[in-house]
Formats: structure tokens, C-alpha cells, sequence
């Protein structure tokens, strides 16, 4: 199997309104809506028995009731050296449990923990040679950032490529939260 990664898959009207907040940032390169998602647990590349296994062990996850997401605002990873444009996801008590479920569950099957802080997002462009006061002035003109709600029923486990990231990424399996 390819390289793997659970998340949340962003809803159709959600992902053109953010696809609205791309351009004008050199020569960034801006991520396809069709390929907006909230990453929940990043697995890497694994061979075929493990991505079995994962398959397997996220089988048994479930969440009751759905909960709803809110999309609040634009973001920036790598501070003075900008390396991602995303929207930022208000962390609610639901979306950080299944996080956590997803790397309890993870961890049982032999996969090591994830070194980086969990910051739900959706990567809007991975940026290139964009200074932070371009990134600045791009978020100033976006303007205010109305908060985009979806209900999330499900998860998914995401495969792609190997590449630099951004797509395109395949839906390998969903899960439904409720049982």
C-alpha cells in the first residue's frame, strides 16, 4: 500500500468557499478543493500487511453521535519562513477524541506515536519563496473569514502518492462514526 493518513473529508460547498481564498502568492502551489481534508493521523508508507492492520483497527472505531466541524480562520506553518497556507479548524472536545482514538489505536498495532502536535487544519497551498509579510498581506485581504460549519458522520483512510504532497489522495476506506 501507499503512504497512508486518516482524516476528515471536506463537503462540496466547504471547499469551494475556501478554493475562493487561493491565488496571489507567488509561485505557490495551491491545493485542488476535490483535495481539501482534515488530517487526523498522518501512518506514512507501509507495506501491505500493515495497511491491513490499520484497516482493520479503525474498523472498530466509532464515535456517537456525529458532531459538527467549524472552519474559523487562515493560518500560516513556519512563522517567519512560511511553508503552508491552511484554515484553521476550531478544535472541539469530538474532533480531538477521535484524534486521540485514532493514535491509541495506531500505537496497539505497532505504529509509533506522531511527533507533531495535532492542529486540525485543511492545507490550502504549500507556499514557495513567500516571505511572511506576503503571507500577512494575503490573509489582510482575504478579508474577515466567515466560519464554515459541515457535520462530519464519518473518517476516512486516505492513501497517495509519493510526492511533495497535495494530492492527489484516494479514499481507500470510510468509517462511519456511528455504530
Amino acid at each position: 500500500m501507499p503512504r497512508l493518513f486518516t482524516g476528515l473529508e471536506i463537503p462540496h460547498d466547504v471547499g469551494f468557499a475556501l478554493s475562493l481564498k487561493r491565488g496571489g502568492l507567488g509561485k505557490s502551489r495551491w491545493i485542488d478543493a476535490s483535495n481539501y481534508h482534515i488530517t487526523l493521523r498522518y501512518i506514512g508508507d507501509v507495506d501491505n500487511q500493515t495497511g491491513n492492520a490499520v484497516a482493520n483497527c479503525l474498523d472498530g472505531l466509532r464515535v456517537d453521535p456525529p458532531f459538527s466541524v467549524t472552519i474559523n480562520q487562515l493560518g500560516v506553518f513556519g512563522g517567519n519562513r512560511p511553508r503552508v497556507l491552511y484554515a484553521g479548524v476550531e478544535p472541539c472536545p469530538q474532533l480531538l477524541a477521535l484524534h486521540e482514538m485514532h493514535e491509541r489505536a495506531l500505537q496497539k498495532i505497532g505504529l509509533k506515536p506522531e511527533g507533531r502536535k495535532f492542529t486540525p487544519h485543511v492545507t490550502l497551498a504549500r507556499l514557495n519563496g513567500v516571505s511572511a509579510e506576503e503571507v500577512a498581506n494575503h490573509i489582510g485581504r482575504a478579508g474577515v473569514f466567515y466560519p464554515l460549519t459541515f457535520t462530519v458522520n464519518q473518517f476516512v483512510l486516505y492513501s497517495a502518492k509519493d510526492s511533495v504532497g497535495g494530492g492527489p489522495y484516494l479514499v481507500e476506506e470510510r468509517y462511519p462514526l456511528a455504530a
